[in-house]
């Protein structure tokens, strides 16, 4: 059986499409296609309020290209959620409603603490116990979650992401009031771990240098984003082999996770390879075996 997952983000369009896998009592997800498209929907929205008539049309191609991945595969199940951008679009509802007419795709809008909620259903399984302060930064939100013993004892969504902040359009306030939710809420007597999802730590990840399998530092996260922004936009692209769309928020993307990590007291950050996309994939499962 396959089931897949579409995240539509402030800064890219992600679709994963998974086998099933079972063994014994044991379910997993192998990953048989990926595709990532860089809409870059929260440049119109944080700009201008709404996406132009040029960002629909492009939704929309990408859509049906999705839809018939879809069919290819025979895909039995599968959820699309759009975020940031299309949630705070004035004709988001609009647009998806044509996106659905069209292509047949419906797409669910989600709230923050939605968004927060999928990707924990993942991520808590990479945690032990302790304190764990999981950082997401998508491009136009940020959610900070705090784990305690693999519960989750609190959550806030964050009007400041990587595009937001390229843009210029960073909600106001939104540094201050990040940083007195994590001296509110953060225990100072207790270690902290910080644990990093979205694309741009999962890129700073493949470049650094590791302090395990799966964890780094903040001087060492510190040490590339300062490397990177010496570079040009141009540079990064040419020299250093980012995508285009990557090499311009990879540096404000890092600058929220080095200031989360600072504030929180946290030297260290765990990036397992999870996402939205992944909390997608197991809610469509679940919701198949309910049938």
């Amino acid at each position: 059986m396959k089931i897949a997952a579409i995240d539509i983000g402030s800064n890219a369009a992600r679709l994963q499409i998974s086998s099933v896998l079972k063994d014994g009592g044991y379910t997993s997800f192998k990953k048989v296609e990926y595709v990532r498209f860089p809409l870059r929907l929260g440049h119109d929205v944080f700009t201008y309020g709404s996406l132009t008539p040029e960002s629909q049309e492009r939704t929309i191609k990408l859509m049906k290209c999705y839809k018939l991945l879809l069919e290819l595969h025979e895909v039995e199940g599968y959820m699309a959620c759009a975020t940031s951008a299309m949630r705070e679009s004035a004709n988001g509802q609009e647009v998806v409603e044509r996106i659905a007419h069209e292509t047949g795709i419906k797409i669910h809008i989600i709230d923050g603490s939605k968004e927060a909620e999928l990707i924990n259903n993942v991520v808590v399984q990479a945690l032990v116990d302790g304190q764990y302060l999981h950082i997401d930064v998508g491009g136009g939100s940020t959610e900070l979650n705090l784990y305690f013993n693999r519960q989750k004892v609190a959550s806030k969504s964050f009007k400041i992401g990587s595009v937001r902040l390229l843009e210029g359009k960073e909600s106001k306030g939104a540094w201050q009031k990040m940083e007195r939710w994590i001296e509110e809420n953060v225990d100072n007597y207790e270690p902290v771990k910080a644990v990093g999802t979205g694309g741009n730590i999962s890129k700073l990840f493949n470049l650094v240098s590791k302090t395990s399998d799966n964890a780094t530092s903040v001087e060492e996260l510190t040490r590339m984003r300062d490397y990177i922004a010496s570079f040009s936009q141009e540079d990064r692209v040419h020299k250093l082999r980012l995508n285009a769309d990557r090499a311009d928020v990879i540096v404000p993307a890092s600058d929220i996770y080095i200031s989360v990590m600072k504030w929180a007291g946290a030297s260290e950050i765990i990036v397992p390879d999870l996402g939205l996309k992944d909390g997608i994939i197991q809610l469509v499962y679940e919701n198949l075996c309910k049938k």
